[in-house]
């Protein structure tokens, strides 16, 4: 059978054959393959690169605060210490002196150099027969007295506090228990004016730890248990371990974990320590958190000690002990040093707030 078509009919076949082409090209466009997460055999992850943006739950201030922070960590210049004072943290400093006004004595207690702030206009009346003690970060190698400085001036004056900031001995002269002995020493000498219910201690980072080393020193060193603890961006663990290193290290500092050293910097004041010392990391053993005051615990989702805070609250939680956790969306290791971010000054108000309905008087 043959069949012949006209010219007209010809064309509109060839129009309707061109139509449906097109529309089934339309129907199913190309897109490109979604990357996938390959899962290990052991749970283990590989993650494929993506563009993560800043927190949307963050303030303007502090949106512009970790996009300059992130590049300051890519750059040598900006994290190098003059006279003990990193550089991008100079214009903290000049701030926090201007916002929150204190006087400093530069003196020694017990034989060991500290910093003594006290508001400008004096301690709050309330105030007189407490003391806080601060120990500083700086991986116990460094930053004092930039830490100590910008951990110390925004407590003494939004809280009215007298703060004694201890100028322990570091790495790498100085070996484990240095610090422990000399905050130990200076805490001791303070009771000798102050009930241990009217004094507390805390710190960030480094002096974070070396808080929960320095009670679990006074547990076994015949010292009694001060009013209240702060432990601020580290925990009673390792810095190490946990999910942090791996998903909070790249988003706050800008640099990736490597599988030996987990991307934190090496501690060689603790070089040669037993990890499982509970005067080194407390995690692991109940009996001494138990005899922590209560304690106030700080970190941010952009916090490389984010995993080892977390796990340290719920341990004290877990032992008896009143811990809270306050983690801040976004923020990174030691955010609140900037005062002029609402969410540093929010950290001061909480910490204050948290030692004022903790500790006695006298």
């Amino acid at each position: 059978m043959t069949v012949r078509f006209g010219g007209i009919a010809l064309f509109i076949l060839v129009a309707l054959t061109l139509r449906v082409d097109r529309s089934a090209a339309q129907e199913t466009p190309k897109t490109p393959a979604t990357p996938e997460v390959v899962v290990s055999a052991d749970g283990s992850l590989a993650v494929p690169a993506q563009q993560v943006p800043l927190s949307s739950y963050l303030s303007p201030e502090a949106k512009a605060y970790v996009a300059q922070h992130l590049k300051d960590m890519k750059d040598p210049a900006a994290t190098g210490q003059e006279n003990g004072i990193p550089r991008f943290m100079m214009g903290y400093l000049e701030r926090q002196r201007v916002l929150y006004p204190v006087k400093m004595d530069d003196t020694r207690i017990a034989g060991v150099h500290v910093y003594v702030f006290t508001p400008e206009g004096g301690v709050k009346p309330g105030n007189a027969g407490r003391v806080l003690i601060n120990l500083h970060g700086g991986g116990f190698s460094g930053c004092w007295p930039g830490c100590a400085l910008l951990e110390s001036i925004p407590i003494a004056a939004s809280g009215g506090y007298k703060v004694v900031s201890v100028d322990y001995r570091e790495g790498p002269a100085n070996k484990f228990p240095a610090a422990s002995e000399d905050v130990a020493a200076v805490y001791a000498e303070l009771l000798k004016k102050y009930a241990p219910g009217s004094v507390g201690i805390y710190g960030c980072s480094a002096g974070g730890a070396l808080t929960g080393m320095s009670l679990a020193w006074f547990q076994t060193h015949g010292l009694p248990v001060p009013g209240a603890a702060g432990i601020f961006c580290a925990g009673t663990g390792s810095f190490q371990g946990g999910d942090a290193a791996y998903t909070a290290l790249p988003l706050g500092e800008a640099r990736v974990t490597s599988p030996n050293s987990k991307g934190m910097p090496p501690m060689g004041y603790l070089a040669g320590t037993n990890p499982n010392d509970p005067l080194v990391t407390q995690a692991g053993h109940p009996e001494v958190l138990a005899k922590f005051p209560p304690t106030l615990v700080i970190t941010g989702t952009r916090d490389f000690a984010m995993s080892n805070a977390i796990s340290t609250q719920l341990q004290l939680a877990k032992a008896g002990v009143p811990a809270q956790l306050f983690v801040w969306e976004g923020l990174f290791h030691g955010f609140f040093y900037n005062a002029d971010v609402p969410e540093s000054r929010d950290a001061y108000a909480i910490i204050c707030g948290f030692f004022d309905r903790n500790l006695g008087v006298r």
